[in-house]
């Protein structure tokens, strides 16, 4: 049993995919990339867009009723691997106490030419 999970509050999929699915008590939220809702960057550099996208994040997780407390594994691709250090900056200020799993990886594009995308799953 599956559930589809959006908002307004975050940018609409940008192909043929949902913002999240709830199953089994996990909640997958696709990679966000730092966009505002309106589906503009929000702004040019990677903090910019690493703020923006754990807000997106933030925000689908609310309508689950969840919260970054229940993600227990994050996946960050980079467009740069030399965005590391701010981009975990960011990533680490919105979790208390104890970090999810994840993955980091450097990719040659991502959409858009974004410069940092992030996806998550959690647990109820």
């Amino acid at each position: 049993m599956k559930k589809i999970i959006s908002t307004k509050n975050s940018p609409q999929a940008i192909g043929p995919y949902s913002q999240a699915v709830m199953s089994n008590g996990f909640l997958f939220i696709s990679g966000q990339l730092g966009v505002k809702p309106d589906g503009e960057f929000a702004g040019s550099s990677v903090e910019d867009q690493t703020r923006q996208s754990m807000e997106n994040i933030k925000n689908i997780l609310a309508v689950a009723g969840l919260t970054f407390e229940n993600i227990v594994k994050t996946t960050i691709f980079l467009a740069d691997i030399n965005d590391f250090t701010k981009v975990n900056e960011i990533y680490a200020s919105c979790f208390k106490g104890e970090f999810p799993a994840r993955s980091t990886i450097a990719v040659k594009t991502l959409p858009k030419d974004g410069l940092v995308e992030i996806e998550v799953i959690a647990a109820q």
